[in-house]
């Protein structure tokens, strides 16, 4: 007797593409109290500080899973957005919150529950949105899913032309008009166009990491946009200028590394901040950052 063919199953191979963009390294913003910053990054939010490079005083590393937060000492800067965390408890961070609340008043911290997430501003005045995780997350049970920029209206159309032409990555609009730029397997960057008069750019920046890194930089090169020629590795640019156009977009300096630096998918320690001197057992002080697919 004949057995039944079974379908050969159907893939969506484009799912698996990432674009240029393979790695989202760090969100840098400068803090003017470290102290305040470990009160907030690491007991408030339940981070880990990176125990192995920028131990001192004027420089912190923050472990958000596969990413990082860098916080050098100097005059407080502010991302113009707000920066999306998953967080595998969130019960557990309110607790955290409501813990270190009196040792941050007089400082720009708030909390804003919001039942599915939890919007954290930092003593400077970040705003973090916290998830649990969720399939919109994929893998994601500790880490940074993406980096919201606000930019001026009429811009998203050009800045998905610069990331497409210039930047090589995965780029496309939303049905709202936001720009969604691919950023590695688990991150994107959003570029959301607001009405509001935004404020004078700052300096804080993001890190990202390239598959092709120096067809980027030739055409960046070209233009005049290469800000920084760091050392071997890596490189800088800072305006966002449509290709078409010419035109200034917005501003978000980027640092820009190749898979060949030294930090390329360094392996981060990241704690479990359940556990505590008086709920201590033995095997249980990692975090994970992903979770078994489903």
């Amino acid at each position: 007797m004949d057995q039944p063919q079974r379908e050969a199953p159907v893939y969506d191979r484009t799912a698996e593409d990432v674009g240029n963009i393979i790695e989202f390294g760090h969100v840098n913003t400068r803090v003017p109290d470290q102290q305040l910053a470990t009160l907030f990054y690491v007991t408030g939010l339940g981070l880990t500080r990176d125990p192995y490079l920028m131990t001192g005083t004027e420089n912190m590393w923050i472990n958000v899973g596969t990413s990082q937060f860098h916080l050098p000492t100097g005059p407080a800067q502010v991302t113009r957005g707000v920066v999306g965390l998953v967080l595998p408890d969130l019960d557990a961070l309110r607790t955290r919150l409501k813990r270190v609340a009196s040792r941050l008043r007089g400082t720009a911290f708030s909390v804003e529950d919001r039942g599915a997430s939890v919007d954290v501003t930092c003593p400077w005045g970040n705003r973090i949105r916290c998830h649990a995780p969720a399939p919109e997350f994929g893998p994601i049970v500790l880490g940074i899913p993406y980096v919201a920029f606000d930019v001026a209206r009429g811009t998203t159309e050009g800045i998905v032309r610069f990331y497409r032409e210039v930047v090589g990555s995965q780029a496309a609009r939303d049905a709202d008009g936001t720009a969604r730029i691919g950023a590695g397997p688990d991150t994107v960057l959003l570029y959301r166009e607001t009405d509001r008069v935004l404020p004078p750019y700052d300096g804080h920046h993001i890190q990202v990491s390239l598959a092709d890194f120096s067809g980027p930089y030739r055409r960046l090169l070209a233009r005049g946009q290469i800000t920084e020629e760091s050392d071997q590795h890596q490189y800088r640019f800072q305006t966002l200028v449509d290709p078409a156009s010419g035109e200034t977009l917005a501003e978000v300096e980027h640092e820009v590394r190749s898979m060949r630096h030294p930090l390329f998918a360094r392996v981060l320690v990241n704690r479990n901040p359940a556990a505590t001197n008086l709920h201590y057992a033995t095997g249980h002080e990692a975090a994970a950052w992903a979770q078994f697919p489903a």
